[in-house]
């Protein structure tokens, strides 16, 4: 048996161990290659990420490369629960940690964050999402033209506010975070670093979208915006922390455990509200409320119970917002249109809406398209409300 198969052979034996079987960057499941120096096993895109940082880490296939004994055991001596433990030992909550479903610009700053730059390696480092204040330009799309203009942003712990200004001292607009979502949109706003900022305003939802040619420095913004939320949901929400955690419960010398479980409370009942991706996002013609009018073709997006829709995917307000509530209090989704519904486009696969209010009817290009819209409406209404729902 030659060097190498010997080291494929037991390369396939450490992937067995628990950890292993999934990316050590993103979760993608099977990972196909392994970084020798850094000792992780990972996916093919996470892979291109790695060679971009070659100094850092040097990265081979599981299958096709050449690998030898000693690279094989450096591989089942460390792992990546191992490097976890190591790489990923001070993620603060409020941290965007991306998964294989995430985009480009994420998963690059999350693995240049960890390995690269070591943020997260040792307690009580300072991180440039915790300043106070964050100000910088990003380019942002007017609402008119489409242009992308360079603009003043700042964020304020203090104020708990987004703000960005044109060439006054004045602020163009001021955004409460807890209003804030913001969410990558590469493919929608034509850039790899494309984000897309959403918050209340009149008490209707406006569109911002925004850029910066560096990556860097657009997931700064977005986990500096998350930090500060958490802040003020910590604030707002003093239990959230450990109302369900007492220490007297836990024998001496138990800090620690008792440290733990408080940040799980974090994490499972804070880090929630913060950002957040769209459930779903794509196009569906519409008629209006008499169901007589023809059907026009609009962009929709279903965030958490609300399917809003848009002329066009960069307009900055909603033409209109549907609410989708639970199945008990009389909201459902099926496919079809009522009897007697013209369709006067191509598009001929319908849905129905139906709330206590009214029914909306949508029709889909492809039943694909149907069926999976259909399936986000049913899971969401199959989903309990939550108070600040009924509100």
């Amino acid at each position: 048996m030659s060097t190498n198969e010997r080291a494929i052979r037991a390369l396939k034996e450490i992937l067995q161990k628990p950890g292993n079987d999934v990316c050590a960057d993103c979760g993608a499941l099977d990972p196909g290659w392994g970084s020798c120096t850094l000792g992780v096993f990972i996916c093919l895109d996470c892979s291109g990420i790695h060679r971009n940082i070659p100094e850092i880490s040097k990265v081979k296939s599981l299958r096709l490369s050449h690998w030898e004994d000693q690279e094989a055991q450096f591989m089942a001596e460390n792992g990546n629960e191992l490097m976890k433990a190591k790489y990923e030992a001070n993620v603060p909550a409020y941290y965007y940690k991306p998964t294989h479903k995430d985009c480009q610009v994420l998963r690059e700053q999350w693995i240049r964050a960890k390995y690269e730059r070591k943020e997260f390696s040792k307690p009580g480092k300072s991180l440039t999402y915790e300043s106070e204040t964050r100000e910088g330009t990003l380019l942002k799309r007017g609402r008119d033209k489409g242009q992308f203009l360079s603009r003043r942003f700042v964020l304020s712990e203090r104020e708990g506010s987004l703000k960005y200004y044109t060439n006054a001292k004045e602020p163009k607009a001021v955004i409460k975070v807890d209003t804030i979502n913001a969410t990558f949109q590469p493919e929608k706003i034509g850039n790899p670093n494309g984000l897309q900022i959403t918050y209340l305003k009149d008490y209707s939802t406006r569109n911002i979208f925004v850029y910066h040619d560096s990556g860097k420095e657009i997931v700064d913004w977005f986990n500096s915006i998350r930090a500060i939320q958490l802040q003020y949901l910590r604030v707002a929400f003093p239990g959230a922390t450990d109302a369900e955690v007492d220490a007297s419960t836990f024998p001496n010398n138990s800090f620690s455990m008792l440290t733990i479980l408080r940040n799980v409370v974090v994490l499972f009942q804070l880090v929630p509200k913060l950002t957040r991706n769209f459930v779903k996002e794509g196009y569906m013609e519409k008629t209006g409320p008499r169901q007589t009018e023809g059907f026009k073709k609009r962009w929709f997006t279903l965030d958490q119970r609300r399917l809003m829709y848009f002329k066009d995917p960069l307009d900055a307000f909603a033409k209109g917002e549907v609410f989708l509530g639970n199945n008990d209090n009389h909201y459902s989704a099926s496919a079809g249109l009522p009897a007697g519904t013209h369709c006067n486009g191509a598009w001929q696969y319908g849905i129905t809406i139906e709330t206590p209010d009214r029914s909306f009817l949508f029709t889909c290009e492809t039943e694909s398209d149907q069926q999976d819209w259909l399936k986000h409406f049913k899971n969401v209404m199959n989903t309990q409300m939550s108070p600040q729902d009924y509100t």
